[in-house]
């Protein structure tokens, strides 16, 4: 098929389904221009894993750190090469279609936004963003774009998590009346150094460290305490261990159950007031119920930083001889499921619930999902109308680390903590000078 042939096919396609034009930049191969912002680590896996389909090409990559790019670029010689994506999208956005962005968290929502309203389709690392305003703006300014969007929860796709939603909707173990979730695998992102000096460190060659600092205010550069993994700890870049994973383990319990986002959340463990995010907490989030829980509310409770579950409610299948570091287990009114992370689910009573009961589901995965998706003129199985509410639910049971013991109550149409001035002042962060996003920050 030719270059003129494949655009009418997938334009019309698209317009079936509502989608604008799929392939929107001239390319004389039929592939799929795709650019990446965020080269490295995640980002770079994220880009390396959509550069797999074979209908795509990556022409643009993004970083602030020139050995990232560097190494980027030996992968992906033919691509142009930028360290500042503002740079990227207003001189370059004519030359792709689609859009990869795998960046530390706070700086997620400002290429995001524009690409959308330049309506690229985009894949973005999960969370969506570190505050609430930021996912809602991101979740609107998708739905206004009418592209293809895919969260970064690659988990979402395994044939695991997709046989539990399966189980648990087909009523396996009745209706659902709790779920309690725990990672308390190693932090091995926290810094090396948490001391905060004024006097910064040698800005290592190549990297632009005010780009890297984005929209939030600069602050000194310092060895082994941001760049490049340690950022998450950081409550001015990141968002701690909850949510850094509350994205994987929220989702299986969150699509199994049609959940909204929650009502109202508090933390019973743990903990932080400084630069820091705390380093172990509980977190007790409820939501309203609906047709697959026990009651009319619903709660779910976080444990991480080496914060065992309550084990009391907590059992464990015969077959397994030790307590994975990270699962959830969900407590239904005829059974119980007990996942750990990335593995399959054992339904308990185990002899209630034989092998072959167990549903039979093929592999997917979830980076040519999106590109499939994107050729099909189709929504993702991880677009941002569940990617949105799923992060903004994380997000909730995020800021209860700063008022320890206090219920946070969330309205959801306004987007704000409607009960606690101090923590509805968390929902929005200014962005700084130069860095300023019309109806962002």
């Amino acid at each position: 098929m030719n270059r003129r042939h494949f655009l009418q096919s997938t334009s019309a396609i698209a317009a079936s389904f509502g989608f604008p034009a799929i392939l929107s930049s001239a390319s004389p191969n039929s592939m799929l221009q795709v650019a990446s912002i965020g080269v490295h680590r995640m980002g770079g896996n994220t880009m390396r894993s959509v550069a797999s389909h074979k209908k795509v090409k990556i022409v643009s990559i993004c970083d602030v750190d020139a050995k990232h790019l560097g190494l980027a670029a030996k992968d992906f010689p033919e691509a142009s090469q930028h360290k500042d994506w503002r740079e990227l999208l207003a001189k370059s956005a004519d030359k792709f279609d689609a859009v990869t962005i795998g960046t530390p968290d706070h700086s997620h929502a400002g290429p995001c936004v524009t690409a959308l309203r330049a309506k690229k389709h985009v894949y973005l690392q999960k969370p969506m963003a570190p505050t609430l305003h930021e996912c809602r703006v991101i979740t609107e300014e998708a739905k206004k774009a009418g592209v293809v969007t895919q969260l970064g929860n690659q988990g979402r796709s395994s044939i695991e998590a997709r046989m539990t939603v399966e189980i648990i909707r087909s009523g396996a173990i009745g209706k659902v009346k709790e779920v309690i979730m725990w990672e308390n695998k190693p932090l091995n992102w926290w810094p090396k150094n948490t001391t905060l000096r004024p006097q910064g460190d040698a800005i290592p060659e190549g990297l632009d460290w005010d780009l890297w600092c984005g929209v939030r205010a600069p602050v000194p550069y310092l060895a082994d305490t941001y760049h490049p993994q340690n950022w998450r700890a950081w409550f001015d870049f990141g968002c701690g261990e909850m949510g850094d994973m509350g994205c994987h383990h929220f989702d299986t319990t969150f699509d199994a159950l049609k959940l909204a986002q929650p009502t109202r959340a508090r933390l019973t463990h743990g903990g932080s007031s400084g630069p820091l995010w705390g380093e172990k907490r509980i977190v007790e989030i409820d939501f309203e119920g609906t047709d697959f829980t026990a009651e009319d509310t619903f709660r779910l409770t976080w444990n991480d930083g080496g914060v065992d579950p309550d084990m009391t409610k907590v059992k464990m299948p015969k077959v397994l001889t030790m307590f994975p570091a990270s699962g959830t287990f969900f407590v239904g009114t005829e059974g119980a499921i007990f996942k750990p992370y990335g593995q399959r689910p054992f339904v308990l009573p185990e002899e209630s619930f034989t092998a072959d009961k167990y549903p039979k589901l093929k592999g997917q995965d979830h980076y040519h999902d999106w590109v499939d998706a994107i050729l099909e003129g189709r929504k993702s199985c991880g677009d941002f109308t569940h990617g949105g509410p799923l992060t903004e639910s994380v997000l909730v049971g995020t800021i209860t680390d700063r008022f320890p013991g206090q219920w946070l109550e969330f309205d959801r149409e306004t987007c704000k903590i409607s009960n606690h001035e101090a923590a509805n002042k968390l929902v929005k962060r200014d962005y700084r000078d130069g860095w300023k996003i019309e109806g962002l920050g």
